[in-house]
């Protein structure tokens, strides 16, 4: 039998509006509120363009995983090749580290060479080690990204370097940043660095030059409270583009700029510090539950235990306008009853479903929280009689 459960009704009347528009010159514009995964802004989101070092992202998302697994450490070792070295004529206009043929430079240090000086001689030297060559690892970058939902991006290099097949989306961009937030919180802090002097330098050439190029190319960092990371890019056929994110009073929003012509960095920080505080002026928040909670038990069917606990992957929230009402939103489980044992571990065992004024506006597995094993023969006549006598 099908149950349906209320499990949440808002009670507040604040009035309804609509949120106001975003207006920008860049080609692509998207912001997403980090809680709920709903949109706020989205101007060609979901339109393929070239991210130019915003792909780094993808580069450092492989090598993340490399350090999660425990395959790779911090302090571990890489070594720098001719394609990487900074007398290639393929980084004389790039930004870089500054690297020779034979240097060795640490995990750590490729990482926040990438992160602050967006340094693709230290995104060569990640795919090198990893892959073997650019082309193998831009493989490795193309099958994670599908394994993320990224369906559209591709890859040709890990240095975001002008290429074809180098092409991504804003919205893609911003599922990565979710991505890498949500997997490696050990590392994302890393993301905030403001400045970053590289001083294993080899040339004279190389000293002088990283003597001036220390400052994080997210200039967001500096001007916005709040701002935590990720990755600007820029290319003179692209243009300027950023992919940042925000916590201010407990909520995180995620934007996404591409194809922006203004002046440099420090006006790409000023056209991303609108969009986000556009979402923060217009919209809120509202989390009924978070991935994990238990929302309820739901019966089980010649099931060891009588019940299973259900719960979510994924957050139960819904963003709107600032000043919408919420008193007719309701939150409700939907579950046959009872589950047949046994019952598997993130197994889906009916749904929540976000209705706004009576419409469904999201829906959300539910899963099982735990395992429940089936019953032994013995058990299940034994349950068979106790239905037949008690109903039940």
């Amino acid at each position: 039998m099908i149950k349906k459960f209320l499990i949440f009704l808002t009670c507040l009347n604040i009035g309804i509006a609509n949120a106001a528009e975003f207006s920008t010159k860049a080609k692509s514009a998207y912001l997403v509120d980090y809680d709920s995964g709903d949109e706020i802004v989205s101007k060609n989101a979901n339109e393929l363009m070239p991210p130019s070092s915003m792909l780094k992202l993808m580069t450092l998302t492989v090598l993340f995983d490399q350090i999660k697994s425990g395959n790779l450490k911090m302090d571990d070792v890489l070594t720098v090749s001719e394609n990487a070295d900074y007398k290639n004529p393929l980084w004389y206009p790039a930004s870089k580290m500054c690297l020779v043929t034979g240097q060795k430079i640490t995990v750590r240090d490729a990482i926040l060479g990438i992160i602050v000086l967006s340094a693709g001689d230290a995104s060569v030297t990640v795919a090198e080690h990893l892959a073997g060559n650019e082309n193998k690892f831009s493989e490795l970058m193309h099958k994670k990204a599908l394994e993320i939902g990224m369906e559209k991006s591709t890859f040709g290099n890990a240095s975001g370097l002008p290429n074809e097949n180098n092409l991504m989306t804003s919205k893609e961009l911003a599922m990565l940043a979710k991505y890498i937030i949500d997997e490696y919180p050990d590392i994302y802090p890393m993301f905030a660095t403001k400045r970053f002097e590289f001083n294993d330098t080899k040339t004279d050439w190389c000293r002088d030059w990283t003597k001036t190029h220390t400052m994080n190319y997210n200039r967001l960092l500096f001007s916005m409270p709040g701002a935590d990371g990720l990755k600007t890019g820029h290319t003179d056929d692209g243009g300027y583009g950023v992919v940042a994110s925000a916590k201010i009073g407990g909520r995180r929003l995620i934007g996404v700029i591409n194809g922006f012509r203004g002046k440099g960095h420090d006006a790409l920080a000023v056209e991303m510090k609108k969009l986000l505080n556009h979402g923060y002026k217009n919209t809120q928040t509202k989390t009924f539950f978070r991935a994990g909670d238990v929302l309820l038990k739901v019966p089980v069917w010649y099931g060891r235990y009588p019940t299973v606990d259900a719960t979510t992957k994924e957050n139960i929230a819904i963003t709107l306008p600032k000043d919408y009402s919420l008193k007719n939103i309701r939150v409700l489980a939907r579950y046959d009853e009872p589950v047949a044992a046994p019952v598997k571990v993130g197994q889906q065992i009916g749904e929540i479903v976000i209705e706004k004024n009576g419409d469904i506006v999201k829906r959300i597995p539910m899963i099982a929280k735990e395992r429940v094993r089936k019953i032994q023969l013995f058990g299940r006549v034994f349950k068979n009689i106790s239905v037949m006598i008690w109903g039940k």
